[in-house]
């Protein structure tokens, strides 16, 4: 558009975020406007249609450029492929009303913030525009607009205690609430006549109202009043639906929308207030039992909450207060990537809280309405992300052909019409009407219809989708990431045994499943106290690993409850204490006095703890074991701890550290002062806790299945990496001849650059050996040059990162055959995805709901396994907690694929058939009848259309996957020779019945009844004798508008021809089931055709009359029927023979040196010409980094030219 974003006439709007958009700013043209109002009226409307479809047309015919500053008008258009354009108008918020009770300028307490650069003084008022539910206001200091309705991140976590820890003034949240809007995330029930408008104006309904009106101008009333009819139906159902899925979404936020909160304000107290009047900065005080109506970062005091809405983990979450911290550092980069657990979200339950000894729990305000976690969940469905499938694009491509050849067909229908000397108005009809044949109404609707059976289908199996257009894109997938834990392995654990360790030295294990009970130590301790277990509705609840700890100890929770106010603070002290079936110990119980909970990136948990009776406090750890040995002496770490730790992950067991230390201090308030990296010190190492995770029964033989068709599986989990080696090999996701190479990658340090190893793990074979050789063998080997692929690659989030960071022109060589990726946290796993994307990978991933929500977004089919509300991250969900899932979607998907494919090419087909026959008459100034075309549009196209989509409601995909993908595009060779091929054997057929029947000693221009014999010949005499020769000639006159020996040749031919394409195009194997398991698709072909041939040997003149037929002699009778067997027989043969044999495209591929433009195929190629890849037993060192480099990212990958 010839602006650049430097300019101030256009900017970028929530730059680097996923719904990135440029935005321009215009100002409103009184003369420009005037001239669109005459538009809309000489074009009785069409002009609005227009600008209603093009909003961006719109914008550019009413407004004129100006700055952002000045406009009225704003044009956003998303920076993704897709650049779809909206038109927001910009609006006014007026302050003026609150100066009787503020200042004059309106000062607020927080001035650096966006609220107070926003405000236009002195006028008092906000510019504001809103976008997809999110408020924007104009910075007056920045000259950019802004999100309003969040603290902004650069906030320290000192300046958030201080600034908003004691509330606003009254006056001050009115000012903010008017900004910012109400706190409520609000579905609206969209009208019914809303929901119409809309669903009527789509282009496709346009363009049938527009053939609609040709054909009641032509007479063609019976097929105008059928499409009218299935027309109103379709809208009926679709609005429906729309309106269904509106009061459900309604009805799923609005009782968050209405919630009692407790609000302190500056110098007065607490009170209670709606949650909707809610404002950013406001202090809550929180009670137990109660839905969270906004996101807030926690200030004093403690929680438990329930999240499942959002991660879809059922497990109670303990949430601990924002460090009080003095530093400038923004908070959420002091709190690293663990900041959410300060951050209480939108929609889920506190279920527990512990006030401080500041007093009652409070927490600020962070986020409200659409701006929180819950909205932004909401806003993924009311504005999904448009999937870039390549089939639409084709489809559209290939609809403007049509289009293309409707054009010549009007030009040639004008040119013959005009010659003959037709009536402008009859020319401008015939015109019209080959738009309406090349270009048949129904074909957009024939890319939906295997969607739309194949999602009822999944129901059927339990598989939900909020997302139907992604069905056909699980048709293309090629590579599966899966999690580990609840995905691959059970969710729950077993209680294998633990490993106590003396100084240096490790102990025998101990097994839980013998009788002699765990004696009483620190170890038992740390076993009973270290867990965020809490007691729910009478049943102990938390993390299925805290759980089988715990249950292996035998004790029992109990809770002191200290009340000082009922409605603001409880105080819960958490004791655990034997129970009667644990052996004797000489203590009453141990009291939990404060908690550091689990962390994924910290990898860790701890807590402070006091034996009742005793006078000294103690702190246990729990967490990964090369985390948890960090933190401890090296003196009470084992000297065999690597090999020890080894020995139990490459069995797949599941491995926690352990480890503890008493504190000096005494008393709990001392506790509370302490860091936590002084609590978290000089520990002493207890032992390993072995925790048996096996693996579902379905997931070896699904992996198995997707492996056999050719589909990568990579897994991504947040466990120990040795674990997740053998987890793969047991699944079967890496073979037991795959070599396997550990990367690692260490971050610069000092002047020490960033390094990377790749070593050789031969554990299997290890493992063949025995038990007792624990070390893993690294190999000093040259590279397995003739084993190119056989080889994967693994490695850990904190490799990961680096590598990003460091190495980024290694990542996509590393993704080629990076098979697993342990210690993940949740941000990597979105990343990983989306760099397996960036290789043209179409890339699935299967989740538990716990922590890879993001993921799920990111992959182009996410399919999780919760039943949890957080499903809605996710475009699949399934009832199943198992992956059989996945083999079954990508099946539903193909067939799905596979069927849009077939509709569209027969609907294509049908049209250049019908084309072609009107086109060939129009040369005689000749057509078809009204009810010829009724027949062939309704009896014929519209009953197989109807009976085709019910074949894929009968006809299932295929039960097995096939080692190779469907087509993803209409522009491919295959399809195109089969569209093009069985065109030109239509034009032949019917180009030589129209030449032959010309050339037939019977054949008579000017006498109808010339080629009748027999009975026919005595009706016509009939005829003539009883009225009389004159009023002969005039009913054969009137009769023969139509009627021809060209008419009845090519309706005969092509109606036929229609039914014949569509059973050559049922295709079935291997993606769909054979054509003949739908019966009732078999059986109406069967009619159609036995009806089609009593048309062409019935001689029964009033059928022939009614249908524009005229009879002709036997012999042509019997040309007509061999010329459709010879198409039928062409057709078949070259559809199987060619088009669909896949080892003759491969051999032409092979022949024309053609290679697959995928980044990953390139770099395949490349890869596998350099014989130094993969590199074994090597260390490379990274570039000198500048301070200011950006962590994420890739540039070296960008250009795909270096890598081929």
């Amino acid at each position: 558009m010839g602006e650049t974003f430097e300019d101030v006439h256009g900017q970028l709007l929530n730059q680097g975020e996923e719904n990135e958009m440029e935005i321009f700013g215009y100002r409103t043209h009184n003369c420009r406007r005037a001239l669109c109002i005459l538009g809309y009226i000489c074009s009785f409307g069409f002009l609005l249609l227009l600008f209603y479809w093009k909003p961006d047309w719109n914008v550019w015919a009413n407004c004129v450029p100006c700055s952002l500053e000045e406009a009225d008008v704003i044009l956003l258009i998303t920076t993704d492929e897709f650049h779809q354009c909206s038109r927001k108008k910009v609006k006014w918020i007026l302050l003026g009303g609150l100066k009787n009770s503020f200042s004059d300028q309106l000062i607020l307490s927080s001035e650096d913030s966006i609220i107070n650069r926003a405000i236009l003084r002195p006028e008092l008022k906000v510019r504001c525009v809103t976008v997809q539910k999110i408020r924007y206001v104009w910075n007056n200091s920045e000259k950019q607009f802004q999100k309003i309705g969040a603290l902004e991140d650069s906030l320290s976590c000192s300046a958030i205690h201080s600034t908003f820890g004691s509330g606003f003034t009254s006056e001050e949240a009115e000012v903010r609430r008017l900004i910012c809007g109400p706190n409520a995330i609000e579905v609206e029930v969209v009208p019914i006549w809303k929901l119409l408008f809309k669903e009527v104006l789509n282009p496709f309904y346009v363009f049938q109202l527009f053939s609609v009106c040709l054909w009641f101008a032509e007479d063609y009333k019976e097929y105008a009043i059928a499409i009218i009819v299935m027309s109103v139906i379709s809208i009926a159902l679709t609005i429906y639906d729309l309106r269904k899925q509106s009061v459900k979404l309604h009805n799923l936020v609005e009782s968050h929308n209405n919630i009692i909160t407790t609000v302190c304000r500056k110098n007065g107290g607490c009170s209670k207030l709606e949650s909707r009047l809610l404002v950013p900065g406001d202090t809550l005080v929180l009670t137990g039992n109660v839905l969270l109506p906004c996101d807030a970062v926690l200030l004093h005091g403690g929680c438990i909450v329930n999240e499942s809405m959002l991660t879809g983990e059922s497990i109670p979450v303990t949430k601990t207060p924002l460090p009080c911290v003095d530093s400038s550092m923004p908070w959420k980069k002091h709190s690293a990537e663990d900041y959410r657990r300060h951050v209480l979200f939108c929609g889920t339950e506190v279920i527990q809280t512990k006030p401080s000894t500041q007093g009652p729990v409070k927490a600020v305000v962070l986020r409200t309405g659409f701006n929180t976690a819950k909205g932004d969940l909401v806003r993924s469905i009311l504005y999904p992300k448009p999937m870039n499938f390549r089939l639409y694009r084709d489809a559209l491509r290939f609809l403007m052909c049509l289009i293309g050849a409707a054009a010549v067909g009007m030009i040639y229908a004008v040119c013959v019409f005009t010659i003959s000397g037709e009536s402008a108005g009859e020319v401008v009809k015939k015109a019209l009407d080959v738009i309406t044949i090349a270009v048949p109404p129904a074909l957009p609707a024939a890319l939906t219809v295997g969607i739309i059976y194949a999602q009822k289908r999944l129901e059927k199996k339990a598989i939900f989708c909020i997302s139907p257009q992604r069905i056909n894109v699980c048709g293309t997938l090629n590579l599966i990431c899966f999690d580990k834990t609840g995905t691959l392995t059970e969710d729950g654990l077993d209680l294998w045994g633990i490993m106590p360790s003396v100084g240096i030295w490790s102990q025998h294990v101990y097994k839980f499943s013998s009788s002699n009970a765990l004696p009483w130590g620190p170890l038992l301790g740390a076993m009973a106290s270290c867990h965020s277990l809490i007691v729910l509705d009478g049943k102990i609840q938390g993390d299925p690993l805290d759980l089988k700890m715990f249950e292996g100890t035998d004790w029992e929770i109990d809770f002191v409850c200290n009340e000082d106010n009922a409605d603001v603070t409880t105080t819960q002290l958490m004791i655990v204490k034997p129970g009667p079936n644990s052996s004797k110990v000489p203590v009453e119980g141990i009291a939990v006095l404060h908690q550091y909970p689990f962390s994924s990136a910290l990898q860790r948990m701890s807590i402070i703890a006091q034996v009742i009776e005793e006078h000294h406090l103690t702190v246990y750890m729990k967490g990964a074991p090369e985390m948890v040995a960090s933190f401890c002496r090296p003196n009470t770490v084992p000297s065999n701890f690597s090999d020890d730790l080894q020995l139990y992950t490459l069995q797949g067991f599941r491995v926690i550290g352990l480890a503890y230390k008493p504190l000096e201090i005494k008393t709990h308030a001392e506790a509370l002062v302490m860091k936590r990296e002084d609590v978290e010190s000089d520990l002493i190492f207890l032992g390993l806790l072995i925790l048996e995770n096996r693996l579902k029964v379905e997931t070896k033989s699904a992996l198995q299945e997707l492996c056999s068709a050719r589909i990568r599986t990579v897994m991504i989990t947040g466990d120990n990496l040795q674990t997740a080696v053998t987890v793969a090999r047991n699944s079967g996701m890496i073979s037991e001849d795959s070599k396997i190479i550990l990367v690692e990658a260490c971050e610069a340090e000092g002047a020490k650059s960033a390094t990377i190893t790749w070593k050789l793990m031969d554990d299997y074979e290890r493992l063949k050996l025995g038990t007792h050789d624990t070390c893993i063998k690294i190999d000093v080997i040259s590279s397995p040059a003739k084993e190119k692929r056989d080889y994967h690659f693994a490695m850990n989030g904190q490799s990961y990162q680096v590598i990003l960071k460091h190495f980024s022109s290694l990542l996509p060589k590393l993704l080629l055959n990076g098979t697993v990726f342990a210690r993940m946290s949740p941000g990597q796993k979105s990343s990983l995805v989306e760099e397996f994307q960036k290789l043209d990978y179409f890339v699935g991933m299967c989740g538990d709901g716990a922590n890879d929500c993001g993921a799920l977004k990111m992959a182009h089919a996410g399919i999780s396994l919760s039943e949890q509300e957080a499903s809605v991250a996710s475009p699949f969900t399934s009832n199943t907690p198992n992956i059989l899932c996945v083999p079954q979607l990508i099946k539903e998907g193909r067939a799905a694929l596979v069927t849009s494919f077939c509709v569209f090419k027969y609907m294509a087909l049908y049209s250049m058939i019908q084309y072609l026959g009107i086109l060939l008459l129009y040369w005689e100034r000749n057509s078809f009848g009204n009810y010829q075309f009724l027949f062939q549009d309704l009896a014929i196209t519209t009953v197989i259309g109807i009976t085709r989509t019910y074949k894929v409601s009968l006809n299932h995909a295929y039960p097995k996957l096939a080692p190779f993908r469907p087509p993803a595009q209409l522009v491919s060779p295959p399809l195109l020779l089969s569209v093009v091929l069985n065109i030109l054997f239509s034009l032949i057929v019917q180009v030589c019945g129209f030449l032959l029947v010309q050339r037939q000693p019977w054949y008579n221009k000017d006498d109808i009844y010339s080629g009748c014999y027999g009975v026919n010949t005595s009706l016509l005499n009939t005829s003539l004798s009883e009225n009389g020769t004159a009023n002969a000639h005039e009913a054969q006159a009137e009769e023969s508008e139509y009627r021809s020996y060209e008419n009845t040749t090519v309706w005969l031919l092509s109606t036929i021809n229609c039914i014949l394409v569509a059973f050559v195009f049922s295709k079935g194997k291997p993606f769909r089931q054979p054509v003949y398991t739908n019966y009732i698709f078999v059986l109406v072909l069967a009619v159609q055709l036995g009806v089609c041939i009593f048309f062409i040997f019935a001689d029964i003149q009033n059928l022939y009359i009614a249908l524009d037929l005229v009879c002709v002699p036997l012999r042509w009778k019997g040309f007509i029927v061999l010329a459709l067997v010879v198409i039928l027989i062409v057709s078949f043969i070259v559809e199987e023979a060619i088009i669909e044999n896949r080892a003759l495209w491969v051999v032409l591929k092979k022949w024309s040196h053609f290679q697959s433009k995928s980044r990953y195929k390139k770099l395949q190629r490349v890869l596998e010409e350099d014989i130094h890849w993969p590199p074994v037993n090597k260390t490379e060192h990274s570039l000198p980094v500048n301070e200011g480099m950006v962590v994420y990212s890739n540039p070296a990958y960008q250009n795909d030219e270096t890598a081929s």
